[in-house]
């Protein structure tokens, strides 16, 4: 690991022992993206928000944690967009339409119920993105976050702004608890993305310190997480014959 990355993980275990300790988010919550009590609480909050009922497409995570979200998304007719796992196939993306899914929108929002019941779309076929919902292990008020280390989230921003479906326009907001919000730095790199806005059960913060990659960081990859997520190889051959490099 670099030293950025060994400081994001000190960062991530001390937040997630602190949510353990404190009793606010299930058992097995260590090493994932925490589902903390109060996400219900926080769905509502984020709901009332302005840049919430201007938005018509959403894209948010597939965690446990974001389904509240995801379901007052569909409930509320809003077009949304969940990342496939591992962002595996050329069709990295769950497509939920509310006006087309048959089944019951808490049913659809979930990870298996999207395999199930969702359309499987790239990024040729996706809508512009008025809000991206953004799963944390921790966030700073100037609207630095980190994720559980695997890296498909910066990812997927990465892959949308690319493709110009994320732009300057799109909101991104990140709801978690309270104990998730710190308030010292948190260690970034060029691939990492700021949030807009974080919204705990009690409190929506406005970050104004807004950073966001042009793209994808290439340079941050591997060639073994190229080579496991199609999507990425196959831009990257693109990249190599349009620079005269591959």
């Amino acid at each position: 690991m670099t030293d950025v990355e060994l400081a994001k993980e000190a960062v991530r275990d001390k937040v997630w022992r602190r949510l353990l300790g404190e009793g606010v988010v299930p058992p097995d919550s260590y090493g994932k993206i925490p589902g903390f009590y109060g996400a219900e609480a926080t769905a509502e909050r984020v709901a009332e928000l302005d840049f919430w009922q201007r938005a018509s497409t959403v894209k948010a995570n597939p965690d446990w944690a974001q389904l509240p979200v995801r379901v007052r998304a569909l409930e509320d007719g809003k077009r949304l967009y969940m990342a496939v796992p591992k962002m595996a196939g050329l069709q990295p993306f769950y497509l939920l339409d509310p006006a087309t899914i048959a089944v019951s929108v808490e049913e659809a929002a979930t990870k298996k119920g999207a395999a199930r019941f969702a359309r499987r779309v790239g990024v040729e076929d996706m809508r512009p993105i008025d809000l991206v919902v953004c799963g944390c292990v921790a966030v700073n008020r100037s609207g630095a976050r980190i994720g559980k280390g695997a890296g498909y989230s910066d990812l997927e921003v990465a892959l949308l702004i690319e493709a110009g479906l994320v732009t300057g326009e799109t909101v991104i907001v990140a709801p978690v608890h309270a104990l998730q919000v710190l308030d010292e730095d948190i260690p970034e790199t060029g691939h990492d993305f700021s949030v807009d806005y974080i919204v705990t059960p009690d409190e929506v913060i406005a970050c104004a310190d807004r950073r966001r990659p042009s793209g994808i960081v290439w340079n941050d990859l591997t060639a073994e997480k190229i080579a496991a997520i199609p999507i990425l190889a196959v831009q990257q051959e693109r990249r190599g014959r349009t620079t005269g490099t591959g």
